[in-house]
């Protein structure tokens, strides 16, 4: 018998005695007859487990494909939206129309581009209409030229005259309305650190026109010209010399120069004929901008 289900029995020597002893003794052993109560055993072989969670519930296929199906209609609405934004923006760039390049530079105060005579300003005093053309903000290389003692003459607003000293340059040509090359004025700014320097600069210039009479030119095509020079007496604040080119017609260009401080300003005037009092008055002008 298990021994979870074992009943309590009385001993034999208990149930045999007489007397009060065993009216007692039965009594007890009816009571426990009674209680006698069999405890529940599970069956043999069977154990009890512990209770496992319930598993989560796996998405099956159909609720898998309907997420995606909702993703993709989302990018499909964005994708719907934003692609005929960039489109019509592209479009719009391309559209757009662009900003005229050729009209006037920004001219800041103070500097020696502000300092220039504007083609209105050159128009007036020379009597014909010109426009702006070429603008240097540094002198140019020295010109090859022979005899090599005409350097300077040949090349007066180069680095033959200006050369390395000088802290503002500029250099704007004009020519006339019509760009025949008919007419052509230039106009040269330079600045250095102190009047000497200028003073100096000015000195060479007046040095070298007195050694030159005439000069071969050989421009970077390798083609030659000749041309006479003819300086005027100078003071010591300017100079004006003429440099004609010779069989061309009467074309010469008429120069002055002016040494003003710590600048030293130049004007030419290019024409067939006599260019000189459109020169002294234009070379006046630029050296009052200059100085103030």
């Amino acid at each position: 018998m298990d021994k979870e289900t074992e009943y309590v029995i009385p001993s034999t020597t208990d149930l045999d005695r007489g007397g009060p002893a065993d009216s007692e003794t039965s009594s007890r052993g009816g009571l426990l007859r009674s209680l006698r109560v069999r405890r529940p055993r599970p069956a043999s072989g069977v154990v009890a487990s512990p209770q496992q969670p319930a598993p989560h519930p796996v998405p099956s296929q159909s609720t898998s494909g309907r997420g995606v199906g909702r993703l993709l209609r989302h990018w499909q609405l964005l994708a719907a939206a934003v692609v005929p934004c960039l489109i019509l923006a592209g479009i719009g760039w391309w559209l757009w129309p662009q900003q005229p390049t050729n009209g006037p530079p920004h001219i800041a105060a103070g500097t020696v581009q502000a300092d220039l005579l504007d083609p209105d300003s050159v128009s007036r005093l020379a009597g014909t209409t010109v426009v702006a053309s070429a603008q240097s903000n540094r002198p140019h290389d020295p010109l090859t030229v022979s005899p090599s003692d005409c350097t300077i003459a040949a090349g007066p607003t180069t680095q033959s005259v200006y050369g390395q000293a000088w802290t503002a340059f500029v250099s704007a040509t004009y020519k006339d309305a019509g760009a025949t090359g008919a007419y052509t004025v230039n106009q040269v700014v330079g600045v250095f650190r102190d009047s000497d320097k200028a003073d100096a600069a000015f000195s060479t210039l007046t040095k070298g026109l007195n050694a030159c009479l005439s000069s071969t030119r050989t421009d970077q095509d390798g083609r030659t010209s000749k041309w006479t020079y003819k300086a005027q007496p100078s003071t010591q604040v300017a100079v004006a010399w003429t440099a004609a080119q010779d069989g061309n017609a009467n074309w010469a260009c008429s120069h002055q120069a002016r040494v003003n401080g710590t600048s030293l300003v130049q004007v030419s005037v290019c024409q067939a004929g006599d260019g000189q009092p459109t020169a002294a008055k234009l070379a006046d002008e630029l050296t009052r901008k200059v100085s103030r």
